[in-house]
């Protein structure tokens, strides 16, 4: 089977929308095909991942020539654009030849994209994606989801990332769906798409919660799914008042594409992303490298193995091994699992696990917390370090009328008292990357 059947006539006539130009599948296949025929041979191609329909024929090409496509930020400074194309060996895209008749089918395990990760613990690495593991992906969510070719799915995410490139826009040619990329994801956008499958990022959902009129002409879809980044209760609560829905939240990272969501004919909880799509196991490590009961209150590592996998990091063999636990690959990310297979994530192991006092506080449940109070309108919690402590828990928050004695005390009152924050920072906003998820690495 074709990787994007869309394009070799498998589902008949369709099309899709970027930024308001749309393109039948067949002419995308054909722009597609001419540009790949001039590719062929090329070890890699650079794709400046703007939200245009450039990018989609650019890595549609890239992908028809079986040569590994590397998006580019569009605003990447120089030296993260230097260092992406010196190390993948990327060229810029040539001209597209006459020919735009068919190229045969690339081998199912050949790398079709190198993404880089953000470099928030040193220079971005490439995460080599072969074809097999993006099929595995995109299968395994249109089971869970019940994608179909009679759905038209909506969105204005970034297409230099996992969520809008591989799911937005690969995802929709791989099941014969519609697509509009809205450009931007302005509620206004979403609203008037009227799609029965939206995605988003928090901030997203946030505005979109913040227009009740765009709100409710999204009641007539079918999926509002959430990722990148943990999803308010809040945000959570007003999405299902305002639309009638109960959001779908999933979890994923690069390296592991998305494997666990909540499902369209199954429970729904704030905060929690369910459970492994098909084909993907997990299990929990805890600090004595032992597997961890599934309580769904004690914290592990969330391990992960399964056919939507990278084959490793471009160059860096010694990342790569140190990124696997035999078979598993470690996440990072600390994580409960309830009796009934539910996943909630808990934060990062490096940035959202807090030792303090001798106890260990996961930052996204003080978080929850102190979000639930009415002045809070966004909040991070770090810790920072304490010489009596360890570390010491501090909160940053964006709202209004912030009385920081209030929220501590709030979090007391809530939680353990050991969870309260020992310091509150009132800030005008919180650094985000282009997904909407906090870059605490800055606020340290």
């Amino acid at each position: 089977m074709s990787l994007l059947p869309a394009l070799t006539g498998a589902f008949g006539d369709g099309s899709l929308s970027v930024a308001g130009e749309r393109l039948t599948w067949d002419a995308l296949a054909a722009r597609a095909n001419a540009l790949g025929r001039a590719m062929q041979g090329l070890p890699a191609v650079a794709v400046e991942a703007t939200p245009t329909m450039h990018t989609v024929v650019a890595v549609a090409a890239a992908l028809a020539a079986g040569v590994p496509a590397v998006p580019i930020p569009p605003d990447a400074g120089p030296s993260e654009r230097d260092h992406i194309l010196r190390d993948s060996g990327a060229v810029l895209l040539p001209a597209p030849s006459a020919d735009t008749s068919a190229l045969p089918e690339p081998a199912r395990d050949s790398t079709a994209l190198i993404i880089y990760t953000s470099g928030t613990t040193g220079a971005p690495k490439g995460v080599v994606m072969p074809r097999s593991a993006i099929a595995a992906g995109l299968d395994g969510l249109a089971d869970a989801w019940a994608w179909t070719g009679a759905d038209t799915l909506v969105h204005g995410l970034p297409l230099f990332h996992v969520h809008g490139l591989v799911l937005g826009v690969l995802g929709p040619l791989r099941v014969g769906s519609g697509l509009v990329h809205t450009g931007r994801p302005t509620p206004e956008a979403y609203a008037a798409a009227k799609g029965s499958m939206y995605f988003g990022v928090p901030t997203v959902w946030s505005r979109v919660c913040s227009d009740p009129a765009s709100a409710a002409a999204l009641s007539g879809a079918r999926l509002l799914v959430s990722g990148s980044a943990p999803l308010a209760v809040k945000v959570f609560e007003t999405l299902q008042s305002l639309t009638g829905h109960l959001p779908v939240e999933r979890y994923g990272m690069t390296e592991t594409l998305i494997t666990l969501s909540t499902r369209f004919d199954g429970e729904r909880r704030p905060g929690w992303v369910g459970r492994p799509i098909s084909g993907v196991s997990t299990r929990l490590i805890g600090d004595d490298g032992e597997v961890v009961e599934h309580d769904g209150v004690t914290v592990g590592e969330l391990q992960v193995k399964g056919a939507a996998m990278f084959d490793g990091y471009l160059n860096r063999p010694d990342a790569t091994s140190a990124s696997f636990d035999g078979e598993w690959f470690r996440t990072g990310d600390a994580a409960v699992i309830d009796a009934d297979g539910f996943h909630r994530i808990v934060g990062r192991l490096s940035m959202d696990i807090i030792k303090t006092g001798g106890f260990k506080v996961g930052a996204g449940e003080v978080e929850a917390a102190l979000a639930e109070h009415p002045s809070v309108v966004e909040v991070a919690v770090v810790g920072l370090p304490d010489d009596d402590l360890g570390q010491r828990i501090v909160a940053y928050v964006v709202g209004e009328r912030v009385d920081a004695a209030a929220l501590i005390e709030h979090v007391a009152s809530t939680l353990s008292v050991h969870k309260r924050p020992r310091e509150v920072r009132v800030v005008d906003a919180l650094p985000r990357n282009a997904m909407g998820k906090v870059q605490k690495n800055l606020l340290r």
